[in-house]
This record gives structure tokens, sequence and C-alpha cells, in this order.
């Protein structure tokens, strides 16, 4: 504010200054030349030898001499000095036009007396027409012009100080209500809103993107402190477990069944492990941007490695095309598989069927927009999940009451983590109804790799570099 208060008298005042050298130069501009005009008029008599005495002009506050080379008055207007001429003879150019300054008691008039000098005659008998006139008006007017901007400038600045103070403080009330809003929501646990302003501006526009991310912050929030404290609540059941068998086995002593006690600690540990590494797994994701696949990886004998970890119940792989490839990272695809052949056979009464086919062009409904993918499914006979919790499950912690999600020492996270991985890769993962019912089928799509001749094209292959130069 002070800034533009001083810029603005800084402005004006030198707006004043060049309108008062702009209104000074004219006013003597015309003045110059309407003493012009009457000395070339004297200067035609002169040339006609026909000057009368006195000579006429118009106004009193003008005086025309003429004067030969010897510097005596040849004629005089009648209120003009018919013995000492206006300007002394050494001042004088015979042979040009002249604009000269002389004083006023020389003259006989008011104020500062301009003198214009016109050559007149002929060369035998060279005469010097000379017309003064007073600036007395000319300087009447640039004092009242001074004397008004002298007193207007300082209200005008005040005004305008006043009006921009409004405007101003109009302007950033609302930034001073955000920021009060935004202290007090510091200053209190738990979230809230800051004051959106009723104008249609960019005040409201930041408002209302102040608030949305406070509400991505406050559901992160919340996110977070269910996280740990699911988190914490499954870590506090297998090591309580370990602090039972050990108490009882400290009590016991020498009847204590130490082969037991240590199996049953080692479940407990490989339990608290598991979790402890899908803990770290899941935060490694939220922290670590969602990425394409970094080289292709053939869906069949991933397919293959993972049924062959679990011989009983019997995991059947069924591929329905040539080899299928995709983009992702090895371990994290195997890992998706894992976890839902894992939940499958944990559930399935007596069956569980992988397959992968080549789907041509799909829209993914959970991520991915148009494209080439491939379709893998984990088929299972077991109970199944209700339709409207198809989409809970992927929660974190999230179990189920029924059957299915009963499970035997899991923390709720191999689907979240499903979730996640299949994301990173580009895909999508969604819950079906078995073909034959009860079941529950799995499908996933994932981006399918460029092929040619049946090999994948690697991203140096897709963009090879330029020829060298020669």
């Amino acid at each position: 504010m002070a800034i533009g208060v001083v810029g603005l008298t800084v402005g004006l005042a030198l707006g004043g200054v060049v309108l008062l050298g702009a209104l000074g130069f004219v006013l003597q501009r015309n003045v110059d030349t309407e003493a012009f005009r009457t000395a070339d008029a004297v200067t035609l008599l002169a040339a006609e030898d026909a000057l009368p005495d006195p000579l006429p002009v118009a106004g009193g506050q003008v005086r025309v001499q003429v004067v030969d080379a010897q510097g005596r008055v040849r004629a005089a207007s009648i209120d003009a000095d018919r013995l000492v001429p206006m300007v002394r003879p050494e001042r004088l150019d015979r042979d040009g036009r002249q604009r000269l300054e002389v004083p006023a008691e020389r003259v006989g008039l008011a104020g500062p007396v301009r003198v214009v000098a016109v050559p007149a005659g002929t060369a035998a008998d060279p005469l010097t027409v000379l017309v003064a006139r007073s600036m007395a008006d000319v300087r009447h007017s640039t004092h009242v012009v001074r004397t008004i901007l002298l007193v207007a400038f300082p209200l005008l600045v005040a005004a305008l100080a006043g009006v921009a103070w409004r405007v101003v403080g109009a302007t950033l009330r609302p930034v001073e209500a955000l920021r009060r809003g935004a202290e007090e929501i510091t200053g209190r646990a738990g979230g809230g809103r800051l004051p959106v302003p009723a104008s249609a501006d960019e005040i409201h526009r930041l408002a209302l993107t102040l608030n949305g991310m406070l509400d991505r912050l406050e559901s992160a929030r919340l996110r977070q402190r269910a996280f740990v404290s699911d988190a914490a609540h499954e870590l506090r059941s297998p090591l309580t477990n370990i602090r039972t068998e050990l108490e009882v086995a400290q009590r016991l002593a020498d009847r204590t069944d130490w082969t037991a006690v240590t199996a049953n600690l080692l479940a407990d540990t490989d339990r608290l492990s598991r979790l402890v590494d899908d803990l770290l797994l899941l935060a490694r994701l939220d922290e670590t941007p969602p990425s394409r696949g970094t080289g292709p990886v053939e869906l069949g004998a991933l397919l293959t490695e993972v049924a062959a970890r679990y011989p009983s119940p019997p995991v059947q792989v069924e591929l329905r095309a040539g080899p299928l490839w995709t983009t992702g990272t090895v371990e994290e695809l195997r890992r998706v598989l894992a976890n839902l052949v894992d939940n499958a056979v944990r559930h399935a009464y007596g069956r569980v069927v992988l397959a992968a086919e080549a789907a041509s062009v799909a829209v993914a409904p959970d991520g991915p927009g148009a494209g080439a993918y491939h379709l893998v499914t984990v088929t299972d006979d077991g109970p199944g999940i209700p339709v409207a919790d198809r989409v809970r499950v992927f929660d974190r912690f999230t179990r189920l009451d029924d059957g299915r999600a009963r499970d035997d020492g899991g923390a709720g996270l191999g689907l979240a983590i499903v979730r996640e991985l299949v994301r990173r890769a580009g895909g999508s993962i969604s819950l079906t109804d078995a073909p034959e019912q009860p079941g529950l089928r799995v499908c996933l799509l994932l981006p399918a790799a460029p092929v040619e001749d049946g090999h994948p094209l690697t991203v140096r292959d897709r963009n090879p570099p330029p020829p060298a130069k020669e």
C-alpha cells in the first residue's frame, strides 16, 4: 500500500511538471506567433515606404518600433518610445528573425517582455521592425495552474490513497479470513474447513481448492490412524501368544514340552514375520508412485510355476492360447498370483483352476483405459463372497463374517496387496461368480506387451536408437 501511494505521488508530480512545462511552451509560442504576425504586417508597409505615424497596433500590451542601422527610431506605435530603441543595436541581427527578452522598464510594459525582430527596408536603407509583447498574462496563467495543482494534488493523492486502502482491505479480507480459519484448524484436533467467500473470484477458487486439500488430508489421516490401529491390533495377537507360551513354559518348568512350545513359537513367529513383511510392502507401495512394468513377462510360464507349489488340493492350469506376454515386474506379478491362489486353495472344497487367455481390446473398469489386455482368472469351488462385499474385501485388514473370510492366521492384507500391485502393473482386478455354483472367480486384466514373430518387443526394440552418422 505504501509503495503504491509513493508511486502514485511520484507519477502525479511528474505529470504536473510536464503539464506546466507544456502550458508555458504553448502560451509563449502563441505570443511569438502574434508578435511575428504584427511584425510581418509592418514589414510590408516598410517595403512600400508607407509607414504611418504612429504605427497602428491592436491592444495595449504591444509596442512596435522601426529602427535603422544606426539605432534611430524611424516609426513607432502610439505608446512606444520614439527616441530609445527597445533593443540595443549591437544585439540585432540584420539578416535574420530573432526572439529576445528585454527588461520590462525599457519597454514600459508589465512583467517580462518578449521582443521579436524582423528585417525590413532595402539594402540601401536597412530597417528592423521590433514588436514587444508583455508576458504577464502567460505568467499569470501558469501561476494559476500551478496553484490549482498544488492545492488539488494532495487532496487527490489522499482521496486515491483512501480508495486504494478500502479496495485493498476488501480484497485481503477474505485472505485474512482464510488465515484465521487455517490457524484455528491448526490449533485444534480433528478436521475442519476454511470459510469460502461468496464472490466467484480467485479467492473463492483458492478456498475451494484448500478445502479439497484439507478433506484429502483428513481422509489420509483417518486412513493412517485406522491402519496404525489395525496393525497394532494384529501385531499384538502373535506377541500375546508368544508371551503366553513362554509364561506357561516358565511356570511348568521341568514338565514343559519344549518341542511343542518351540513349534508353537515358530508358528507365531512366522505369522508375525509375514504380517511385518506385508505391512512394509504396503508402506513401500504407498510411498513409491505407480508405474508401468519394467519388462516382458510370459503369463503361461508364471501360472505354471505358481501352480506347481500347491500339490493338494489340485490346482489346474488351463492355457487357451500360445505365449501371453505382459509388461510388469516378475516378482510383483508372482506375488499377485501367489496371494490369489493361496486364498483360493484355503477356501476351495476340492478344485482351483488357473486360466489365461488373450483379450483383443478391453476396457478395464478399475483403472486402465481402452487397450489390449490379457485375461487371467483364478476360480475355486469354495463358499464365494457376497456381491455387496466384493469391493470392500480389497480394503486393508478387512475380514468378512462368513466362512471364506475366516483366515487361518491371516491379517486381511493379501487382497489389499494384490490390488496395489495390479494397479502398479497397469491392470485391474474384479470378483465374479464362478461358472459352476458355488464358487468365486477372480478376474485380472493385465496389459498385453507388443509381440513380433512370437517374441515380445522391449522398449529398445520399440524405440531403436538413431543410426550413427558416417
